[in-house]
C-alpha cells in the first residue's frame, strides 16, 4: 500500500512539474522572440496562452492526484487493518482518462507548429 501511494506521489509531482515547465518554456520562448526582435515570431508560436491553460490543467491534475492518491492510501490501510480489502480501479482510470485528454490537447496544440 505504501509503495502504490508512493507512486502515485511520484507521478502527480511529475505531472506537476511537466505542467510547470509547460507555462514557463512558452513564457521563455517568447521572451526570447521579442528579444531577438523576430516580427514573424508571433505567426510561429501562437499568442492566444494555450500553453498556460494546458500547463495549469497538468498542475491541477497532479494536485488532484495527490489528493485522492492520500485518500486511497488511507482507504486501503482500514481495508487492510480489517481483512476486507477490495481492490479498485476507478481512481486510475479517472486519471488515465484526464491524462489522455491533456496528451490530445497537446498535441493538438503542438500539430499547426511542425
Amino acid at each position: 500500500n505504501e509503495r502504490t501511494f508512493l507512486a502515485w506521489i511520484r507521478t502527480s509531482i511529475a505531472i506537476m512539474a511537466f505542467g510547470f515547465v509547460v507555462v514557463k518554456f512558452a513564457l521563455f520562448v517568447k521572451q526570447i522572440a521579442l528579444i531577438a526582435g523576430d516580427k514573424s515570431a508571433s505567426f510561429v508560436f501562437p499568442q492566444h496562452g494555450h500553453s498556460g491553460v494546458l500547463g495549469l490543467t497538468l498542475v491541477i491534475i497532479g494536485v488532484l492526484m495527490s489528493l485522492f492518491s492520500f485518500i486511497r492510501y488511507k482507504r486501503v490501510e482500514r481495508q487492510l487493518l480489517h481483512h476486507t480489502y477490495e481492490p479498485t480501479s476507478k481512481t486510475a482510470m479517472i486519471f488515465t482518462l484526464a491524462i489522455i485528454l491533456v496528451g490530445v490537447l497537446l498535441i493538438y496544440y503542438l500539430v499547426p507548429s511542425i
